[in-house]
């Protein structure tokens, strides 16, 4: 019986041309990023259990991979399955996310790092979900973090960076929906949610756009976060947030008892300061993570029913690590759903040739062509010519090749090679 020979569920190979559209997409998102004065870092996939389940991840900490003890015992599985606490039997994890790990990286190597450190980290991360369309136990993640600068200079730098980014990478029309964790926990506190339950309850928000209000409200009746009889004041509450949007400081409209004028004076000037940005307040965005502790951000775009990346400032997640207080914000691209919509511009890559070499070329030959070319600036793949010539050439056609040339015995140096179109 043949073996399965697929990836694992959730999890995918690249055939060389996604690969090369991910590797285009990651030098440009490289590039801008380094253009605005951010320096990549790196970090190892795993980092200690206690630390990926510190609290700080929300839902994600319960989708971690768990790396198992070594020289476990069978009195040691027992054991855990008694407790009921598999952690138990794991010392160290896959990382879900790149902000644990890169505040981890700031409490080891402060001292070596500038007051205010900008960061890159591209690299994968991995979360237990059911696959399905759109969401893989393996993705890459972009992200951009400054850490040590609590004005709103930080939020600014990433939002101004991020929207280049896209921007290069043929994306632009995005809007950013912006919102403050200080107004969410103020309509919490609003409608009278107990403060020890507030987290849960902003994870249920965060479900909005998949449940949409009525189910929103039934799940915090559920969850124990409201009373049943006040679920229907709850939805009209809910729509009364989905509404709301710049109008909140005109003086002409009252602002309503759960803003926090502080937090959202916060956004106006954000917003101010960003004119040619289209920013939209939106007092529902939750942003599931539990470490954020202020402005938070999600980049939309009117072709796509999903954020294209977000972020926002997550001031106390670092002190957990170092033992005092360091602000940071960061924002990270939603990688994964923005590759596939983008094409490798005809400008943006290295014109590519075939070779198609008869049998008795000799391989001095076709190494010297080959080099020659490459030195030109070409990319170049030999191929010895075969019987239906057309099966080759549709093959490198959808391989990205542009154009070949027949190489026969007679041939002595590039100049004597007639390149054909392939893409025509």
């Amino acid at each position: 019986m043949a073996q399965t020979v697929t990836p694992p569920r959730g999890m995918r190979d690249f055939l060389p041309a996604e690969k090369a559209r991910r590797e285009h997409a990651l030098g440009v998102i490289r590039g801008v990023y380094a253009s605005h004065g951010f320096d990549e870092i790196e970090t190892p996939v795993v980092e200690d259990s206690s630390r990926l389940h510190a609290g700080l991840g929300g839902d994600n900490e319960k989708l971690a991979f768990a790396v198992m003890k070594r020289g476990l015992t069978p009195a040691d599985l027992e054991a855990a399955a008694a407790s009921g606490d598999a952690l138990a039997l794991a010392d160290l994890g896959l990382r879900y996310d790149l902000t644990v790990p890169l505040a981890r990286f700031y409490a080891t190597h402060r001292a070596a790092l500038p007051p205010v450190f900008r960061s890159i980290q591209i690299a994968p991360v991995w979360r237990a979900e059911r696959p399905q369309k759109g969401r893989y136990r393996q993705f890459v993640q972009c992200d951009i973090d400054i850490i040590g600068d609590g004005s709103n200079l930080a939020e600014l730098e990433l939002l101004t960076a991020t929207l280049a980014t896209l921007d290069a990478l043929g994306l632009a029309g995005c809007t950013i929906r912006i919102n403050d964790r200080r107004i969410l926990q103020g309509v919490l506190a609003s409608w009278g949610v107990d403060p020890s339950l507030r987290d849960r309850a902003l994870i249920t928000i965060d479900k909005l756009d998949k449940i949409g209000v009525s189910g929103v409200a039934a799940e915090l009746v559920e969850i124990g976060v409201v009373d049943a009889a006040r679920a229907t004041e709850i939805e009209t509450a809910l729509e009364g947030l989905a509404s709301a949007h710049w109008n909140l400081h005109d003086g002409v409209v009252k602002p309503p008892a759960w803003l926090d004028l502080d937090a959202y004076a916060d956004l106006l000037a954000l917003r101010a300061a960003l004119p040619d940005a289209a920013i939209e307040f939106d007092p529902t965005l939750v942003r599931g993570m539990g470490y954020y502790t202020g402005t938070i951000f999600e980049i939309a775009h009117p072709d796509f029913g999903y954020s294209l990346g977000g972020g926002g400032r997550y001031d106390g997640m670092i002190g957990r690590f170092l033992g005092q207080q360091v602000p940071a914000c960061g924002f990270s691209i939603g990688f994964e759903r923005i590759v596939d919509l983008l094409e490798i511009r005809d400008a943006d890559r290295p014109r590519a040739v075939v070779l198609v070499h008869d049998a008795d070329v000799p391989a001095g030959t076709l190494l010297a062509l080959k080099r020659e070319l490459v030195a030109s600036g070409s990319r170049v793949r030999l191929e010895r010519r075969v019987k239906n010539l057309k099966n080759l050439l549709d093959r490198v056609t959808a391989d990205g090749f542009d154009a070949f040339a027949q190489v026969t015995a007679e041939t002595t140096d590039a100049s004597g090679l007639t390149f054909r179109d392939l893409q025509a």
